[in-house]
């Protein structure tokens, strides 16, 4: 006859939650102590600041050599098929003091340019939220590329209005 042999199976033992408990904590904790250091600027900061230890910038390095030249206002008409009917432009350009009047005597063509950009940008594009971002690095690169030598360093919009 077979013999009938009583194995006691035993249950698994659960794992502790010890170690998972430990690891959430240190977690937390050092990511707590890496945004602190980031945003005090113990590390990541520029050399200027980790040294001053202050924000004061009262007494600051001078602003540096620059001017503003003002594009005269723009109004695009953006023709039939959108819901706006006109765009309102009128931006300034951000120059060296040096290039001040080259740039002025190049506002023809960066008027031109810039007319010739806008009208060909479609009114779906100029409602998007994002869209004054790109449309502004575009016109600042067809700026640069008009006035060349570097006289140009941003494109400060100041109006931009669609109706």
């Amino acid at each position: 006859m077979a013999e009938t042999v009583d194995i006691d199976e035993e249950a698994p033992k659960k794992r502790s939650k010890k170690p998972l408990l430990i690891g959430v904590l240190l977690a937390a904790i050092l990511g707590g102590a890496g945004f602190y250091a980031v945003w005090s600027g113990l590390i990541l900061a520029p050399a200027d600041h980790a040294t001053s230890g202050h924000d004061d910038d009262t007494q600051g390095s001078p602003l540096p050599d620059i001017a503003f030249v003002p594009i005269p206002p723009l109004v695009i008409n953006m023709g039939a098929n959108g819901r706006a009917q006109h765009l309102r432009f009128q931006a300034q350009l951000e120059v060296r003091s040096s290039a001040e009047q080259e740039v002025t005597e190049l506002l023809p063509r960066i008027v031109d340019v810039l007319n010739g950009y806008l009208r060909a940008v479609e009114t779906s594009e100029l409602e998007q939220r994002t869209a004054l971002v790109r449309l502004r690095a575009q016109m600042l690169r067809r700026v640069q590329v008009v006035t060349g030598g570097g006289r140009v360093s941003d494109l400060l919009i100041m109006e931009f209005v669609l109706n």
